[in-house]
Parts: C-alpha cells; sequence; structure tokens
C-alpha cells in the first residue's frame, strides 16, 4: 500500500501561511525548529517537545512532531548539554522534523489556542486586548444552556467537566454574575490587570502568581487558573487536523501529562 507523505518544506510553508509568525514578536524561534526527512507520512501534535513526547512519536513512528512548546527560547545560553543533547539527539537520529509555533498558534482566530479553549469552554469572543492582542474578551454563549445569570461557580464546572482539571478559583463572590469574561492561555497571569481594565468579570488562564490572588479578592474580579497544559492542549490538536486533512497525511495528538 502507498503512503500519502508530504514535503517537510510544504508543510512549513502551508502553516506559516497560516499562522504568519512574522507578525509577532515571540521568545523563540516560529517553525521548522530541528530538520528531520524530507518526506513526512505521519504526523504527531503535543503541548511540549519533552523527550517523553519525542520518545512517544518514535513508538508510532512518525517523522514530524508539531508543538506550541518548542526547544529553543530566549535566554538559553546556546549549547547542546544534558537533557537538551537528549532530546535533539533522538530526533536528529530518528530524522524526525521537529515544528513548533508559539504566540502564532495562541493567536489564530480559528487553530489558535485561546479559541480552541472559547470553543471548549462554550465562549464567545467579542474583542481583543493587551499586547499583541493575544487576550480575548467575550462571553458565555448565549445560545448555550445555562448562560443566563452564570457565575464563578458555573465557570468553574464548565473548566472541570471540559479540560478534566480542577481549577485554582479566587474570587469574593462566587455566585457573582459573570457578564464579561477575559481569557488567555498558557502563563498569562501577568494579563490580569489588563483583564480587569478591560471590564471583565472573570479571568481564565493557566497559572497563577502571588498577586493575582490579592488583585482578585481587592477588586472582585474573579480569577480562574486551569493549569498551563491543560489550557494549551487545543490549538496543536485544530492545527494538526487541519493539516493532516490538506495533505491527507496520518496523524495523530499525543497528550503526555503534565499537573502544572
Amino acid at each position: 500500500m502507498t503512503k500519502i507523505f508530504v514535503s517537510s518544506s510544504d508543510l512549513v510553508r502551508q502553516t506559516n501561511q497560516w499562522l504568519e509568525p512574522s507578525r509577532f514578536k515571540d521568545y523563540c524561534p516560529n517553525g521548522l525548529q530541528v530538520q528531520g526527512c524530507d518526506e513526512i507520512y505521519k504526523l504527531v501534535t503535543g503541548v511540549t517537545a519533552s523527550l517523553d513526547l519525542i520518545q512517544a512519536a518514535i513508538d508510532v513512528q512518525a517523522n514530524a512532531i508539531l508543538v506550541h512548546h518548542g526547544l529553543f527560547w530566549r535566554g538559553q545560553d546556546g549549547t547542546l548539554t544534558g537533557w537538551m543533547r537528549a532530546r535533539v539527539a533522538k530526533l536528529i537520529n530518528e530524522n524526525i522534523n521537529l515544528i513548533a509555533y508559539h504566540l502564532p498558534l495562541d493567536a489564530h482566530p480559528v487553530y489558535g489556542n485561546n479559541a480552541q479553549l472559547a470553543i471548549k469552554l462554550g465562549l464567545v469572543t467579542r474583542s481583543t486586548f493587551g499586547e499583541q492582542n493575544l487576550g480575548h474578551l467575550g462571553e458565555v454563549d448565549p445560545t448555550s444552556s445555562g448562560a443566563v445569570l452564570f457565575c464563578v461557580d458555573d465557570l468553574e464546572k464548565r473548566i472541570r467537566e471540559a479540560l478534566g482539571r480542577e481549577p485554582i478559583v479566587i474570587c469574593s463572590d462566587r455566585r457573582r454574575a459573570l457578564r464579561k469574561i477575559a481569557w488567555c492561555t498558557g502563563g498569562a497571569q501577568s494579563w490580569f490587570e489588563d483583564s480587569i481594565k478591560a471590564g471583565a468579570d472573570a479571568f481564565i488562564t493557566g497559572e497563577i502568581s502571588e498577586p493575582q490572588a490579592h488583585l482578585a479578592r481587592e477588586t472582585g474580579v474573579a480569577f480562574l487558573a486551569c493549569g498551563h497544559h491543560a489550557s494549551e492542549r487545543y490549538g496543536v490538536q485544530a492545527l494538526g487536523q487541519a493539516l493532516a486533512q490538506a495533505y491527507k497525511i496520518d496523524y495523530q495528538f499525543i497528550d503526555i501529562d503534565n499537573p502544572a
């Protein structure tokens, strides 16, 4: 049986056209980070280019891995030692392409982490805010059940059921009606103040740091941290599925669990 493949250059070119990484000021290189074979028969997606994900991709005979968190970040010393050497060595030895998109994948209006999280939680984006317009401001889908008098308890339940994660919830009134909800996936806890200025009644992100608890109690705006990894599982899946559909190649999402 003849395998269907796409060239690595064509796949990266198409992904760049969709995500437009040149529009963003990012902390990492977006696109192809480690070059592998020219012909991609099977694509694996995951959140982070960990050793476990790379090994799982090898086990299912993938020759391309697409992730949100790649290997190379601003501030690294640039040496291939220790854990970095172990990851890169596996990729090179197995001739596997590593492709990564950070902020461009957060921001995309269809495949982005913020757009996909909204779908999972039944939210509708009305506007964006913050640096590079990565934050989303919207409301509960008015056509969904339970949209009337939606409160913090209801939002916490949606997160728990949709993401399979118990969120950290800081608020002064759990029964407060939520008319405007803001969200930004991953480590966007520092955007809480911007969401408050934007008029949000609640802010959803992946992580929480010490200052956000005080701000939530003092302003009355609820802060919900649902896990960095948990909030960013969906963009790579949507993008991977779109690429698999476009090129008819084999595709699989592999979730390496992370409590953070």
